[in-house]
């Protein structure tokens, strides 16, 4: 079967233009995959091809203060509130019904889309990322994973984050990656990040943060896949494991012993599998 090449594309979503790429027919099945930071759209290109070659229309767009023209400057104005809106204008404007995968932030996102708008959502595959009400009941308990998001306080720290990071040719930035990710991705990454205002936004996100994210959050009735790496920097095993009790509906919890957080970088084959096992039917 002849795949169709990435093409850039641009959807009109919540009053804002969100770029990124497509491949696959583009009557093929629709799934939309949302990255995470320090990361773009373009990180999941490995998984999109793998996802064409089977039929399925895979779409990728760098989400808010990522794409260009969807780059507000007030911290407020990326309040998880508005990021999840974001994706439903993105849903709605790509079919009104997509098989959502999220990985990182893109996860934070798409939980957050399958519980409250489980309508528009056929089935969700999260990567990385643990159930939100999962991870708020480990918090409450496991000093191990307070520690590994000891970094979000510092990146709460307007200028002084972005001084650090990006001082010494991204130095700091370049090592959050660790190996995982190919040398001229991260490059890549560095470049658009070190770009005016890029940084300052990404970072909003964390900074953005609230108590009250969860707050009336239901469980997933979304057939549901989670992926995650057993040596991921972010997220422990407790909170991984317990992301099941807060899903109704057929779930798949894959972990993959000794691989890390990035997983559309290192482990595009198997990630792919697993979203397509979750979204084709059998």
């Amino acid at each position: 079967m002849s795949v169709p090449a990435a093409v850039p594309t641009t959807v009109a979503a919540n009053g804002w233009a969100f770029t990124g790429f497509e491949c696959g027919p583009p009557d093929g099945r629709t799934v939309l995959l949302l990255h995470g930071f320090p990361q773009t759209a373009a990180s999941w290109a490995p998984v999109a091809a793998r996802l064409a070659e089977v039929g399925l229309r895979a779409v990728a767009l760098d989400q808010r203060g990522y794409s260009p023209d969807a780059r507000p400057l007030d911290v407020a104005d990326y309040a998880l509130v508005h990021l999840v809106a974001d994706a439903v204008g993105m849903i709605e404007a790509l079919g009104g019904s997509v098989d959502l995968v999220g990985h990182d932030w893109g996860g934070v996102v798409g939980w957050q889309v399958a519980a409250r708008h489980p309508g528009l959502v056929r089935t969700w595959t999260a990567v990385s990322t643990p159930n939100p009400l999962a991870l708020n009941d480990v918090l409450a308990t496991d000093e191990q994973q307070r520690a590994r998001f000891s970094y979000i306080r510092d990146f709460r720290q307007p200028g002084r984050a972005e001084a650090a990071l990006l001082a010494d040719d991204a130095a700091a930035l370049r090592a959050f990656y660790g190996s995982a990710v190919a040398p001229e991705r991260i490059d890549a990454d560095t470049a658009f990040f070190a770009q005016p205002g890029v940084l300052t936004a990404a970072l909003n996100w964390y900074r953005a943060m609230s108590l009250h994210d969860t707050d009336g959050l239901a469980r997933v009735n979304v057939a549901t896949s989670y992926v995650w790496g057993s040596a991921d920097m972010a997220f422990g095993r407790a909170a991984a494991e317990r992301s099941a009790a807060y899903v109704d509906a057929p779930y798949s919890f894959v972990a993959l012993e000794s691989a890390g957080h990035w997983l559309p970088d290192e482990a595009a084959d198997t990630l792919a599998e697993e979203i397509a096992h979750r979204v084709l039917p059998e």
